[in-house]
Order: C-alpha cells, then structure tokens, then sequence
C-alpha cells in the first residue's frame, strides 16, 4: 500500500484546503513530520486513518469530540480525500463526517449526514470512475484490500511508540489483549468459551435429570387424584440409585388404578343418560300443551279488542278519502301563500326604505328617485382627485414622522459606538494578555503531564513492591513448614517399608501350598513357613505412607516455585519503583514520599490544564471582541450616512405637503375633509338605490297575488269544495296521512290473524283439555340433566387422568432413557473444556488456547524485531519469546532481552529510556512485518513513526536512522513525527505543520527549497 495524495479541508487544526504530496515526501525514502506543540502533526495521522475507515486512531476518538476545525469559515465542509495505491488498485477515497451546516431555507444550521466516495483510476482511458457511495461497501471494500482492521493499520502503519514501550514493560494479560486485537484470535476464545458453555450446560442437564424424574413423580401424583395410590409418594432424593425403578413401578400402578375407575364412571354415564332422555320428552310434551291453551285464550282476548276500535278505523278510513280529494288543490294554495308572503315583504320594504328619505320624497315614484340618484353621482365623481391628494397628504406626514423617528435612532446609535470605542484599546490589551497566560499553562500542563505518568507508575510498583515483601515472608514461612512435613513423611514411608521387608517372608508364605513351587527357593515342601507378627506391615499400608509422601513433596515444589516466582516479581516492582530515581539515591523511595509527589505534580498540572482550558475561551473572547469592534465602527459609519441622506429628504416633503394643502381647500367646502363629503353624498345615493327598488318590487307583489287569488278559486271547485277554506281544512300532512293508513293497515292485519288463529284444529281441542303443568316437568328434568353432568364430568376426570399418566410415565421412561448419553458427553465436554482453559492436570504449563496460539504469534515478532534491534544496538540484544510462568500467572506470553556483553537474559522492563525506545521500534516493525504477512501479505510502502527519538544519544540515532534507511532497500518510505531539532539537519526531505490564528498549513521542504502547501 503507497500513498499518493491527502487534502484535508476544515478538519482538526487545518481551517482550509491544505494538501501533501506523499510521492514528492516518499522519493527520498525518510522524511521528517515535524511542528510546534498543537500545531496538527498528529492529526495528519489522523486524516490518513479517517479516510480509509472513517474515524481516527482509538485513543484520539472521542465520542463527544467534533472532527471540524474551530478556524473553518461558515461554508466550507469538513473533507478528507486520500489517493493511494493497493493491490495494484489506484483509488481515491473522499470522505465527510456528520456536521453542522447552514440551512438553505430560513436561519440556523442543519446537521448533514456523513458522505463517502469511493473512485478508481482507469489507466487506459486516464479517467476516474465512481465505485460506490456507501459507508458499508467501502468499509469493507478498504479493509478487504488493506487486509488488516483500523486497530492493526493504527499499530502497524502509523507505529505509536508508546504504546510499544509499554508494551515491553506489560504483563502476559497486557499483552495477550493487544496481541489478540491485533492478530484477530477471538476465534480461539470463542473456543474456549464455548467448551466451557457445553461444560455447564452438560453438567446442568445431569443434575437436572433426577430433579425432573422427581418432578414427574409428583406430577403424577397430582394427577391420581382421588386414587388409592395417590396417598402414597416416590421415596428417593436426586443421585439414588433406586430412584428410576421406584418411580416407573409406582406410574404402572397409578395407570392400572385410573383404568379402572374409568370402566366405572363409563357405566354410570349410560343409566343417566337414559334418566334425562325419559324427563326431556315429558317436558316438551307438557310445554306443547301450555303453549296451544295459552295462544287460544290470546286470540280471544284480541278479538274483543278488535270489536271495541271498529268506530275509529271507520273515522280514519273517512279523513283519509277527502284528503286525497283536496290533494288537487294543494298546488293552487302553496302558490297563493307565497304571493301573499312576497306582497308583504315588499310592501314592508318599501315603508322602510321611505322613511328614511326627506319628507318631500316620501310619495315619489321610481322614476323620480332615480334621476335624483344619477345627479348625485356625478357631483360624487368631481370629488375624486381631492380625495387622492387628501390620501397622499396622509401619506407625507407618516413619512415625516419616520424620518424623525430615525433621526432619534441614529442620534442613539452615534452616541452609544462612540462611548464603546472609547475603551477599546485597553479592552483588546487585557484579553491578549489573557490569550497569552492560558497559552503558557498549556506548555507548562505538557511538560507536567510528561513527569506525572511515570511518576504514577513509580508509585504503582511501589505498592506492588511492598505487597509482594510481606508475601515472600509469608511464602518463605510456608516453605519452611513444607520441608518439615516432606521430611517427616520422607522419614515415615522408609520406616514402613523397612517393617514390610522384614516380613516379607511371611508375607509370601500365605501364597504357599502342598505341591506347589515356591516363589523364592522352587522347591515344591513347605516345612516351615513363616508367620506373621503383630507388627507387620502390608502393601497397602505402604502405599499409603508412599503416597503422603508424595503429596508432601508435591506442595513442597509448588511452594519454592511460588516463593522464586514472588521473589522475581518484586524484583520487578522494586526496579520499577527505583525508575528515574536519582543516582545518588541509597534507599528504595517509600510509598508515602512517592504519593505526596504524585499528589503534588496532579496538583500543578490541574492547575495548568484549568489554566490552559481557558484558552480557546479566551481567544474566542478576542475573536469576538474584534468582530465587535469592526462592527461598531461599520455601524458608526452607516448612520452618519444615514443622516446626510435623511436632511435632503425631509426638505422635499415639506414642499410637496404645502402644494397638497392648497388642493385640499378647494375640494372639503364646508364639510372638514374630503373624504367626509364624499361619503355623505354616498350615503344619499345609496338610499335613492334603494327606495327605487322596493318601490318597483311592490308594484310586482301586488299584481302577483291578484293572479294567484284567480287560479285557488277555479282550482277548489274543479276538486268539488266549496270554498278554497275547505279545501284547504281537508288536506293532511304526510305525516298524519302515513299515521292513519298506518293505524287503520294495523286494524285489518290484526283481524285477519285473529280470524287464523281461531280457526286452528290444535289450539281449539288443546282448549277443551285440563290445564298443563310445565313446571313439575321442568324440575323433574333438571335433576335429570344434573345428574348426567355430574356423571359426565366424572367420566371426563377419569379420561384425563388416565391420559395424564400414560403421558407422564412416557416422559418418565424417555428422561431415564436419555440420562445415561448424558452422563457421558458431560464427561467428554469437561475434559477439554478444562485442557483448553488451562485449568487441567494434563496442561503443565496452565496455558489457555488462545494464548497458546498468541506465543506463537509472539515467537515469529521477537525474531522479525530481533535483525533490526541487533543492528540498532550493535549486537548487544537480542529479544527472545519465554513461555515460562511468572507471578503465579499463566505461561505463554513473556518477553525477555538477551545482553550479549553480560550473557544474562532480564525482563524487558529493565531497559534505559534509549534502550527501551529503539527496542520499542524494532518490536513495532518486526511488527509490522508479522502482521503484514497475518493479513494476506499486502505490501506496506508508507510507515510513520510518533516521537520518542529525543531519548537517544547521537550515536544510536545514527545506528537507528540506518535502520530505517535501510527501509528502502524494500522501496518503503518511512515518515518520522518528533520534535528533536537535530533530526532537521539530518533529514532533508521534510513536512513542517506551521501553526497561525486562522488555523495551520502544511509546507513541504526538500533541502534548502520550501513550497507552500
């Protein structure tokens, strides 16, 4: 993989478009990254990760942190683009995080998503052609083609030094879990935790089993219920042996039970089923006869109603047939009740409207009210252009009140920017002042943070040291008692053997028989065999005091490798604790004065970095002041131009109001404005409108209701009235109408059931006999009923009893079945769920799979780490992988250094600071170079190294540079990032990362050249 390009816009530090030219940094093959303090050095790292994975490094991610530069203008988006070539691909990745921009429509700002594009150079047609769009596809197009996860590129390509150095001083946990992000064995995990689930759960499955053949027992002895055996239980607890044969005899006789009793309810079913067939007949039948005598004595009761309501059918039969007589002249009669209510609207109307007219037209007719209204519209018209200029009049004096009202506004905001201007300067002075403490906390908080993790860390082995004295003490006491019991065991079991030898003889002799060889001399007479004596010993016993023995010794080895394994740990904290001490010092610094240091430097640096925390503020508080400022004096110079325009304004309203005045003399007469004779003359004209109007609807109104008047009168004697009153008397609503159709409909349908009724054969012998009694058969067939329930509900109890314990005793003998494989794989599963976890007999080295696979992994990085520390140390060390166990950990995973001058081989932890710094760089490439292969073998061009070169003498960073300089020697480029001012003069090729106001640049140099970037 070969970077090409980055442009990096809005982001972190960089306020605009800075771009690097990787090719131009990568043809020298070493190149320098280096800055002020804050500057962005890092965050370049930072933008190379951004854009093939779409965050940055771990340590730098912070949910709550925003990737958008503080110094970017509104407008411009935070961007990444990235150009590189992998596996054989040129690609340009172009990515934006989530950020706030302004809203297109209205005020305020709007969060737009994060965008991805992902294009590929086509060497043949020299263009670009889109991939995709999508964070997934790319993602996973990017880490396909890298061939290692954001974690392993952060580790192997951008080499954080740190992280390696402590690496070197970690335990075998600290660096199981970088290895295992690193080199992806969640697999081998995964392994063990699932032995270990499969363990469990076989385990539950077995203890289970008898708990459930139990809980079976007692289900089934539920479900007896009312049965003989069910007043006796299942003797047993889970784990005895006789537990299965006591609950499948005691279901067999449980079932046998239930089948009997079934037989029984059977039986009794049947009797009270015949029981209520008999009783459910000699009610229907009473039923029958109650309800024939009751309709008969029903329809008589109907026919006396009947008789009584004939008179009035007869008057409704009447009013119906003159209604539909007068229906004919209904027509006649709608239209002469509308002109009477319209001739007297109209003549209502015509009284109104004249008596708001002058008595001298109170009896003028239309015509004459109508040429008076046209002679006052024209007199209306000639008013026209006295009520434009009365309006314009209006208009002038509100814009000469606003033209005051701003001339006060103006006068205010004068007054107000020249009082603030007036203390400006000493404002911007103490605000800069402010700017330049908070930014020398910030260096003092650096420098401070620098000394308080080691100081920390001092502190730590401190305690640690001082824990592990007292468990050496104690451990040593314990080995002291260990040796007495494997001596006296030791001295035990010989004493018992000897007493066994002695009686050996007799011990062989009770094998002895006539005719037989004897083991010892052949012969085949026994004259006289030994005896044995009260104090004889036997093989047995033997064993026995052998085997105390053992176990003696056994607790004696694992106490003196606990002790030297405590021993060599606090010889670890004790060397850590003694870290960056003074030379001179005599005595192991106590715990006590390394807390009051700590205590001290958290002091200081807190109040640096609340100091320096209020850097941004303030600089925001000077950004702002100024902008303030060039507000004011913008503001300033606005209104004084406000006001010159505002005089030459004024002048010409006044001479345009005077002209208007004059005009409006002429048009108000007598009345005081114009607009107040327009509308009187309006109002009278409105007024003639309408008297004229009603005048001419009165006249029709009249004439109307004559002509009705005429048609009601022929209408009424063609229909055979008399009068149109009758006529009009004899007309029914609808409503009426359909209520006695309806009344008198009702009357016929009622006879002609009655008459039916009367008629049935049935109904009239059942009246002849004596009265039924539905009741006595009601009761005598509800005991029946209840009684062929309760057998029914019997028979049913019965059935799901002898249902519920075939199919217990089922899941009975199937748990019995199925106990046994249990038991099995349960054994099987704990074996190698054990083995794998380290916890087994069989695994000497108590390591778990994944850290068997992890030492592996660290074996191959201590020999790839191991050609270069060998040259960056000239010779002297060499790092080698130990699977040996320490502090009473699990083996697996040490690290120790080879010193070639001594010949004795130590912990990584006792390194220098130089020494742990080039070790620290050649673990990281060897590194590199196991991951690299791990991940398929992609080829990395461009590594970058962070800092850490200020710890090294002159000499080993030259040994060091030719190193790295042999790096090209592969045609990799490698980018150093360090602040050590002797690196400048000796590497030419450099990328300066410049710091400023409105964010930072980037500057390429090449020897004694600088281009801008």
């Amino acid at each position: 993989m070969r970077l090409h390009r980055l442009e990096i816009t809005a982001f972190g530090p960089f306020g605009g478009r800075q771009t690097v030219d990787f090719d131009a940094l990568s043809s020298a093959g070493l190149f320098l990254l280096h800055g002020p303090t804050g500057a962005g050095k890092t965050s370049v790292l930072d933008a190379v990760c951004f854009a093939l994975y779409g965050s940055v490094p771990g340590v730098r991610q912070n949910p709550g942190t925003s990737l958008r530069s503080d110094h970017a203008p509104v407008g411009t988006s935070t961007e990444v683009v990235l150009e590189l070539t992998v596996g054989e691909r040129r690609l340009e990745i172009t990515r934006r995080p989530a950020q706030q921009r302004l809203k297109k429509r209205g005020d305020g700002f709007t969060t737009e998503k994060a965008q991805t594009w992902l294009r590929e150079f086509d060497p043949a047609t020299g263009t670009w052609a889109g991939l995709s769009r999508s964070h997934q596809e790319i993602g996973e197009e990017i880490t396909q083609l890298v061939g290692m996860s954001r974690e392993q590129f952060c580790q192997v390509v951008l080499l954080p030094q740190g992280d390696f150095a402590r690496f070197l001083r970690a335990d075998a946990e600290a660096r199981g879990r970088l290895l295992g992000r690193l080199f992806d064995t969640r697999r081998f995990a995964a392994v063990e935790e699932r032995l270990a689930d499969l363990r469990r759960a076989a385990q539950r499955q077995v203890e289970d089993g008898d708990e459930r053949l139990l809980a079976l027992a007692h289900r089934m002895g539920q479900a007896a219920g009312g049965l003989g055996v069910a007043r006796t239980s299942v003797e047993g607890r889970p784990g005895d042996p006789g537990l299965t044969d006591a609950v499948l005899t005691w279901a067999a006789v449980a079932r046998t039970e239930a089948h009997e009793a079934l037989d029984i309810a059977r039986v009794r079913l049947d009797a009270a089923e015949a029981r209520q067939g008999a009783a459910r007949a000699a009610l229907d039948a009473e039923n029958d006869l109650a309800a024939r005598q009751a309709r008969h004595a029903d329809a008589l009761l109907r026919h006396e109603r009947l008789t009584a309501r004939a008179p009035e059918r007869d008057r409704l039969q009447a009013a119906l047939d003159r209604s539909l007589k007068a229906d004919r002249v209904a027509p006649a009669l709608g239209l002469r009740e509308d002109a009477e209510r319209e001739h007297a609207t109209a003549r209502t109307a015509r009284e109104r409207s004249r008596a708001l007219l002058p008595a001298d037209l109170a009896d003028a007719g239309a015509d004459h009210l109508a040429a008076l209204e046209h002679r006052l519209r024209e007199e209306l018209g000639g008013l026209e252009a006295a009520r434009r200029a009365e309006r314009r009049a209006a208009t002038v004096a509100e814009e000469r009140a606003v033209l005051a009202r701003e001339a006060r506004a103006d006068d205010d905001v004068l007054r107000d920017a020249a009082d603030w201007l007036a203390g400006w300067e000493p404002r911007r002075a103490a605000l800069t002042e402010r700017v330049e403490a908070a930014r020398d906390a910030a260096a003092r908080a650096e420098h401070l943070a620098g000394r308080l993790e080691p100081a920390r860390r001092r502190l730590a082995a401190a305690r640690r040291r001082d824990g592990l004295a007292e468990d050496v003490r104690t451990a040593e006491t314990r080995l002291a008692d260990a040796r007495e019991r494997r001596n006296t065991a030791h001295e035990s079991w010989l004493d018992v053997k000897s007493r066994r030898l002695e009686g050996i003889a007799a011990e062989l002799a009770v094998t002895l028989s006539d005719g037989d060889p004897c083991q010892v001399c052949g012969s085949t007479t026994h004259p006289a065999p030994a005896r044995t004596t009260a104090d004889h010993v036997d093989r047995a016993t033997e064993e026995a005091a052998y085997e105390a023995y053992t176990r003696a010794e056994e607790t004696r080895t694992a106490v003196e490798r606990e002790l030297a394994v405590l021993r060599e740990s606090w010889s670890t904290a004790r060397t850590e604790a003694l870290a960056g001490a003074t030379p001179s010092a005599v005595a192991d610094p106590s715990v006590r004065e390394l807390v009051g240091e700590v205590e001290e430097l958290t002091r200081l640096h807190a109040e640096a970095h609340a100091l320096a925390g209020q850097s941004h503020g303030a600089r925001e508080a000077l950004a702002r002041a100024e902008r303030e400022y060039e507000e004011r004096v913008g503001v300033q110079r606005e209104a004084e131009r406000r006001v010159a325009a505002r005089t030459s304004r004024r002048e010409a309203l006044e001479r345009e109001q005077t002209a208007l005045d004059e005009e409006l003399a002429l048009g108000r007469g007598a009345f005081g404005t114009v607009a107040e004779h327009a509308t009187r003359l309006e109002r009278r004209i409105g007024l003639l409108v309408d008297a004229a109007g009603a005048v001419r609807s009165a006249e029709l109104a009249a004439q109307r209701l004559k002509e009705a008047d005429d048609r009601l009168a022929d209408a009424a004697y063609r229909a055979g009235f008399t009068t149109p009153a009758e006529a009009a008397a004899a007309l029914l609503r609808e409503s009426d109408r359909r209520d006695h159709q309806h009344r008198v409909d009702a009357w016929q349908a009622e006879a002609a059931a009655v008459a039916d009724r009367l008629a049935e054969p049935g109904t009239v012998a059942a009246a002849a006999l004596p009265p039924a009694d539905p009741v006595a058969a009601a009761a005598a067939h509800t005991a029946a009923e209840r009684a062929l329930r309760a057998a029914a509900s019997a028979l049913a109890a019965a059935r799901e009893r002898v249902t519920d314990l075939v199919g217990l005793s089922r899941q009975a003998v199937t748990e019995v079945r199925r106990l046994g494989p249990l038991r099995e794989e349960y054994d099987r599963v704990a074996r190698l769920a054990a083995l794998t976890a380290g916890t087994s007999a069989e695994n000497e080295r108590r390591m778990r799979l994944e850290s068997y696979v992890l030492a592996a992994r660290l074996e191959q990085v201590a020999a790839a780490a191991t050609a270069r520390l060998q040259r960056m140390s000239s010779g002297r060390y060499t790092l080698v992988h130990s699977d040996a166990r320490s502090g009473g950990k699990r083996a697996g995973l040490g690290l120790h250094v080879v010193d070639a001058w001594t010949g004795n081989e130590r912990d990584t932890a006792t390194l220098s600071g130089g020494e742990t710094f080039f070790a620290s760089l050649a673990l990281a490439l060897g590194l590199a170079d196991v991951v690299t292969d791990e991940a398929g073998g992609v080829r990395l061009d461009t590594l970058f190294i962070d800092e850490g070169f200020g710890s090294l003498d002159e000499q080993t960073l030259d040994e060091v540079l030719d190193v790295l300089d042999s790096l090209r020697e592969r045609d990799r480029s490698v980018g150093i990032v360090s602040h050590v001012g002797d690196l400048r003069r000796r590497i030419p090729v450099q990328l300066e990362v410049v710091k400023a106001r409105r964010g930072s640049a980037v500057r390429l140099r090449t020897g004694g050249d600088a281009l801008s970037g």
